[in-house]
């Protein structure tokens, strides 16, 4: 745990007096409510936006708990991200019916138009390529979800106008 905290970089939140003092603010305000871990994270996604390795480090100590129970709810609940997202999120129904669909195949026509994988950030900051489960649309298959609207029946040649909305703006 220490040594995450002495490697902090310089674009992490801890790095940024203002993040920190937001996240010192979170963690004091919640430390002693039950469930403080859970109900910090959750803060800390909502103000923060993402929640770092450093940050988790952060959280475990200031709560007196382990690293490994801190990363442990961040790596298991789908909210929780450790890097930052674009201002765009655009997300792939991975169900079975969307991936029958074609899903795969739109992700792929994503990823090589955007330049980047799953879970990653375009350079300029204004996309994040996600996949997702179920997103109970079953029958509009294959559904791609951008930021919160969902598309369905989306066609190969739909796609492109999906991510120009995100890239415009």
């Amino acid at each position: 745990m220490l040594n995450v905290l002495d490697h902090i970089a310089d674009n992490d939140p801890l790095a940024n007096p203002a993040q920190k003092a937001v996240i010192d603010q979170i963690i004091a305000e919640n430390r002693e409510t039950p469930g403080a871990t859970m109900v910090i994270l959750n803060q800390l996604q909502s103000r923060i936006g993402h929640i770092s390795k450093p940050m988790q480090a952060y959280v475990a100590r200031a709560l007196n708990v382990p690293m490994s129970a801190v990363h442990g709810v961040v790596s298991f609940y789908s909210f929780f991200t450790t890097q930052p997202r674009g201002r765009h999120t655009i997300k792939f129904c991975m169900g079975t019916a969307c991936y029958v669909g074609g899903t795969p195949q739109l992700l792929e026509k994503a990823k090589q138009q955007l330049g980047i994988d799953v879970g990653q950030t375009t350079k300029d900051g204004a996309v994040t390529l996600e996949i997702c489960r179920c997103v109970g649309a079953c029958s509009q298959a294959p559904v791609v979800v951008v930021d919160e609207e969902a598309a369905g029946r989306v066609k190969p040649n739909k796609l492109p106008q999906l991510i120009r909305k995100c890239t415009a703006q």
